[in-house]
This record gives structure tokens, sequence and C-alpha cells, in this order.
């Protein structure tokens, strides 16, 4: 089923299958009970361990929600969306990309959850495990566990991961946390986080390109940076007695100075890695900025890739296996998507098998053109070689003052691959 969903960057088992039969097969393996989204995650992060050896590892984490309005009428076993209103799930995987090249090795976790009905009434009084909110401390065990052959980890999360466990628990000799602050707490011989960095100095401006969003042209932003360490602590309503009365972190502020952009960026980054200088501090600021990898990921399951939301499948437990994959699977088109321009040193067969190598190798011969500007400028069975050839395959020109290729072409082409894999395949079941 992985296999097809990459193969035809889709998750509908119509189009994934060959057949009635297969899918009957398909549809049978996503509704057996025996099948579970847990193990589908374990699997895939079980896949790390060779990858990420000896390796600074960015573990990014976040959540997803995967909205079935559309199909009310005939799935079962959902609770509600974020809306309140329609059925939905919760996907949040831990993204797993190598901090010193950029490359993406994979996912080092998942969690895919339905919510039961609203928040109970004594919410903030219930344990941490109790809280869907745990969801951000599982997260990050789970990658401890699955890069534990990693040299270094540092997890990262966006506002909603701002919580106290986590900063008290999982941090260890090789195990960091780098969180953007929502809450505005109490500091430790008094005043509140919020306010500290107003009386420290600015130590560095730079310049910083911002990506274009919907209703948000990009643009440059010149960015001051203050940075110290801070004290922590423990909040009043912490559901942990036991977690440590303060902690001690490192806080770097990023506000950008133009007054007339209308949401200008202020980012309160806290991190147990020392930052002592201005190059820790832009350093910090650099690894926050790859969370941009998830928020692709999420964009490649749903509705520039897989399309995960227009499934036919009906139970939940079916949609949890199903939404797993596609995570999966959008994870290997996004591993070409960033190693197309060359500064990715990962091996092709991060992606594909050793046995399509000749393959591609044919299909390289087809596709480059006969000037300089028109051949594959990577190296031989790297992984920004294999992009360049899906690349291409998808339509993309190959001439280095065209846009870079994108997740649509990216999965257009991929598609293309592997129709032409099948046949190239049938080759040695044909021909005596």
């Amino acid at each position: 089923m992985l296999q097809r969903a990459v193969e035809r960057v889709t998750v509908n088992l119509r189009s994934a299958s060959d057949g009635r039969a297969e899918w009957v097969g398909f549809s049978r393996w996503l509704n057996n009970p025996s099948v579970t989204a847990e193990e589908i995650a374990v699997h895939s992060a079980e896949a790390l361990s060779e990858r990420v050896a000896g390796l600074h590892v960015l573990a990014i984490q976040d959540t997803t929600e995967l909205n079935y309005a559309k199909h009310a009428g005939r799935i079962w076993g959902l609770g509600p969306s974020g809306n309140g209103r329609d059925p939905g799930l919760f996907v949040h995987p831990v993204l797993a990309i190598d901090a010193g090249s950029g490359a993406l090795l994979g996912l080092a976790g998942m969690q895919i959850w339905t919510r039961e009905g609203p928040a109970s009434a004594n919410y903030r009084q219930q344990p941490i495990e109790e809280k869907e909110s745990h969801r951000w401390i599982k997260g990050a065990e789970s990658a401890k566990s699955a890069l534990a052959s990693a040299a270094m980890v540092t997890v990262i999360g966006d506002r909603e991961s701002d919580i106290y466990e986590e900063f008290d628990r999982i941090p260890d000799g090789r195990t960091h946390l780098l969180t953007r602050a929502c809450r505005d707490r109490a500091l430790v011989g008094g005043g509140r986080l919020f306010d500290i960095t107003e009386t420290w100095p600015v130590r560095h401006r730079f310049k910083l390109e911002v990506r274009a969003q919907p209703g948000r042209p990009a643009r440059t932003a010149e960015v001051a940076v203050r940075f110290d360490e801070v004290a922590i602590k423990r909040p009043a309503n912490c559901s942990d007695p036991a977690a440590a009365r303060q902690l001690t972190l490192r806080l770097v502020e990023a506000r950008e100075l133009d007054p007339a952009v209308e949401k200008p960026i202020h980012w309160r980054l806290l991190t147990t890695h020392a930052v002592t200088t201005v190059a820790q501090a832009l350093q910090i600021v650099a690894w926050y900025r790859q969370r941009w990898h998830i928020e692709q990921l999420f964009r490649t399951s749903k509705s520039q890739g897989l399309d995960v939301e227009s499934s036919q499948v009906e139970a939940a437990e079916a949609l949890f296996n199903l939404a797993a994959i596609a995570m999966i699977a959008a994870t290997k088109i996004m591993q070409l998507v960033l190693a197309r321009d060359g500064t990715v040193d990962r091996p092709a067969t991060d992606v594909v098998a050793a046995d399509q190598l000749p393959m591609l190798e044919a299909l390289q011969v087809r596709l480059e053109g006969k000037t300089a500007k028109q051949k594959n400028p990577h190296t031989r069975h790297s992984i920004a070689w294999l992009a360049w050839i899906v690349a291409r395959l998808g339509g993309w020109t190959g001439y280095a003052s065209e846009r870079p290729p994108g997740p649509i072409t990216m999965r257009r082409g991929w598609y293309r691959f592997q129709q032409m894999a099948q046949g190239w395949n049938l080759k040695n079941v044909c021909t005596p």
C-alpha cells in the first residue's frame, strides 16, 4: 500500500490499485484490527538508525488536522475536528532533518488521534499525560528513541510546545529543546519573560528573507537580536508536582524593526543550547526557521500532493492507517524537493531501491541536452541527481534560470518515473 501511494502519488484506493481484487485487498488491510498507525510509524522510524548515526538531527514536530466534512455521511468513528463540528482527526509527525546539510532524513515518530469531545471543565488541573498537549512530550520522547544513534538531537516546536513539563523531562546530555515561547512566564527573582528582553541591549542586526504566504508577499526583513540566560519558575498550575521548581534556559529574541509591517517577526526562542555569542544566537534562529519543512510536509500530504482528505475509507481506524501511510509517502516526495539544489549530501537510495539506479542512468541519457546547461550537474547516484531526473520528468526544463521545481512538479515526475519503472521491470519477465 505504501509502495503504491509513493509510486502513484495518491492514497485513493481505486487509483492505487490494479483492479478490484487489489482494491479490496488494500481496504481489508487498512481495516484489519491487527494493523495500527502506531506500528506503521514505528516501522518507518526504524529505518532512520543508520541514516542519523553520528549526526546532529533536528527533530521538528507539529500538528495538522484532516477534515472529512465532505464525507460526513459515510465515515464513522471520528470525533470533532478543530472547529468542533466537522468530523476529523489529527496527525502529529516528527520530521528528522540533518542540522548540517539540511537533508530530510525521514520520520522520527508520528501520533494520530481523534477527539472524543470537548475538553473537560477541570482541564488545567489534569495531569499532563491526560491532556492532548501531551503529544509534544510523546513526540520528543519518540525522537529520542528513534534517533538514538545520532550524536545530538534538537527537538523543535512552535508555541503550542511551550510546556514546562517538556523542558523538565526531555533534555539530557545529547537532547536539546528549541521552542518558540507562548507563555509570559514568571522569572526567578521577579519580572516576566516577555518584559525582560526590553532591558537587554541589541547584540546584532541582520537581514532575513521572509517567504511569501497567502496574502503576504515575500520580503527582506531587518531583524534585531537580543539574547541572555533566564531562570523561569515552575508555574502554579504545573500538573507535575515533582517537576523542578525552576529551570535555567537561554532566550533568543528576533524582532523585526520595521513598524510599518502588518505582522512583524517577533520570535522569543527558548532553548537548552548554550547561547553566549552572536553566532550561537543566529544558529538558534536558523534552526528554528527549519520549521517550514514540516508545514510543506502537510501541504504535500493534502492539496499539493496526496490529497489524503479525499479518501474513500470509512472507518476511523482505517483512516488512521491511511493517514500514516500518506505522511510517509509525502516525506519521500519532500526528500526530492529538498535535494533539488544539490546542497544535500545523501544517496539516492534514501528514496529509491538500488536496483532502480540503472534505469535512472538510462533516463538521464534521454533527458539531458547537448549543452552544459542541460546536463545533470549533480554527483551520480546522489539524491540531488535523482531529484534532477524526477523534476525533468515532471516538466521542469532543467535550466538553472527557471524557478526551482516544487512539490507539484516532483509529484508529477515521480508518478511518471514509477510508471516507467514498472515497464523497466517487465523487461526481465518478457525478454529471454
